[in-house]
């Protein structure tokens, strides 16, 4: 059957997909030159006398988000049409799939792909709860890949080095969430959401708050790293029944070489008592991290993954102004680097094309041979040569005196960043340079 060629103001392109109640095209915003996701409602399950009233509560509730939930691992929510005529809802469109594939067991991704995918996730989760937002249907089919733009040549990539899958996570399809502040009643009904990710609370339709969520990610998690659910049975009675009854096998029962600090994480998310589950996606986060660097999962100490990369900026003090969002952008344009003792990071007179924190060992200012001054963990260097109006030569050498461990931030990142992350940062830097003076008449009292 041909696509219609537009719907509303948009021109459709190709359709994606179908489903039980709806139909999803590619199409082109003219006006925003994006492509876009539109999903269509068909009008008569809307119509349908049984569970219609439910259908548009559920429609309604995803076509209030929109514009609401701006956060990069959120698929955005553009526009809503809901009408007697014609009903659909626009967003981003994501191109990479969603996470269903790698939940067999002859597909698994590596564990600490995993473990980053699931971080990302309690990042995103996080923000939404913030903005007063319980998902209430979170599992594979939710989460969506992006694919990975190659850097070198602006081309679309399918593959992530190491891992078989492409790109970044985004969270979909927010239709069955709980809004604070909207009429509850209409949206907390039976028959929302999957069985196999519900919590035992959501199943006794007892009231809901972030910990459904964290649950139903601690199964995600499980399946992923496993290759199956934690409760099989024939019948959604018998699911449901084991949810709220019987505990799971131990993920490492299944795949031996899952880690006992990354088990202890899966097994808190899951708990079935509220009191001992996570009781914020925070202290999730943070397990989840601690987790990773505790088991070494990277396979090179050189290697920093997303999810360390961020809790490592946001221990900074440089970005306590920084938001989620902003702070997810500078994880995508940073370079993390380790030095060996000695090493020139800037040398005195170069051009100067990046700025730095020191996150872990020593480094000293050098001119002339002369010590200057000794950068301790957590200072920034090298900003000078960035922010000075036609200067952009290096006045000293920075040199590693220990092992060390530092963030660069390129010139050209900074100018292509966000007008808040921009801003973030000039603001980081008058603060830096106030306390660099503020030091230096200290010095110069003592004298």
């Amino acid at each position: 059957m041909k696509h219609p060629e537009r719907i509303g103001k948009y021109e459709i392109r190709k359709k994606l997909g179908d489903g039980a109640t709806s139909s999803v095209y590619l199409g082109y915003d003219e006006f925003s030159a994006r492509e876009v996701a539109i999903k269509v409602i068909f009008q008569d399950v809307l119509r349908d006398k049984e569970h219609g009233l439910q259908y548009r509560r559920l429609l309604l509730n995803e076509a209030s988000l929109a514009g609401k939930l701006q956060h990069p691992h959120i698929v955005q929510i553009y526009d809503a049409v809901i009408d007697d005529e014609e009903s659909y809802i626009v967003m981003e469109y994501v191109t990479g799939g969603t996470l269903e594939p790698f939940c067999k067991p002859d597909a698994l991704l590596p564990i600490e792909r995993v473990v980053e995918i699931i971080f990302k996730c309690t990042r995103a989760l996080a923000y939404a709860h913030h903005a007063g937002i319980t998902h209430r249907d979170i599992k594979p089919a939710n989460i969506l890949l992006t694919r990975k733009t190659d850097p070198a040549d602006g081309t679309a990539s399918d593959h992530l080095p190491g891992s078989g899958v492409g790109g970044d996570i985004k969270i979909s399809d927010f239709g069955a969430a709980l809004i604070q502040g909207s009429d509850q009643t209409q949206t907390q009904v039976s028959g929302v959401g999957s069985p196999a990710y519900m919590s035992p609370e959501q199943l006794g339709d007892k009231p809901l708050t972030q910990q459904t969520d964290i649950y139903s990610l601690g199964v995600v998690m499980y399946q992923l790293l496993t290759g199956r659910l934690p409760f099989l049975a024939s019948s959604n009675f018998g699911m449901i029944y084991q949810i709220c009854n019987t505990e799971p096998p131990a993920p490492s029962t299944i795949r031996v070489d899952i880690p006992p600090e990354l088990e202890a994480v899966i097994k808190r998310a899951m708990q079935k008592d509220l009191a001992s589950r996570y009781q914020s996606w925070e202290a999730f986060s943070h397990d989840l991290a601690q987790s990773f660097r505790n088991t070494q999962l990277s396979a090179q100490a050189a290697e920093f993954p997303d999810s360390e990369k961020f809790e490592t900026l946001r221990t900074l003090p440089f970005f306590a102004e920084f938001s989620d969002v902003e702070l997810w952008e500078v994880v995508r344009f940073s370079r993390w680097r380790e030095l060996t003792p000695r090493t020139i990071i800037m040398q005195d007179g170069e051009q100067g094309d990046f700025f730095a924190f020191l996150l872990e060992g020593e480094m000293a200012v050098e001119k002339n041979n002369n010590t200057l001054d000794t950068l301790q963990p957590g200072e920034c260097f090298g900003e000078m040569a960035i922010i000075q109006r036609g200067a952009h030569t290096r006045s000293a050498n920075i040199v590693a005196l220990t092992t060390a461990r530092i963030v660069a931030i390129p010139a050209l990142a900074l100018q292509h960043s966000s007008d808040a992350c921009r801003m973030h940062f000039y603001q980081g830097f008058l603060d830096v340079i106030a306390q660099r003076l503020n030091n230096a008449n200290r010095q110069l009292v003592s004298i």
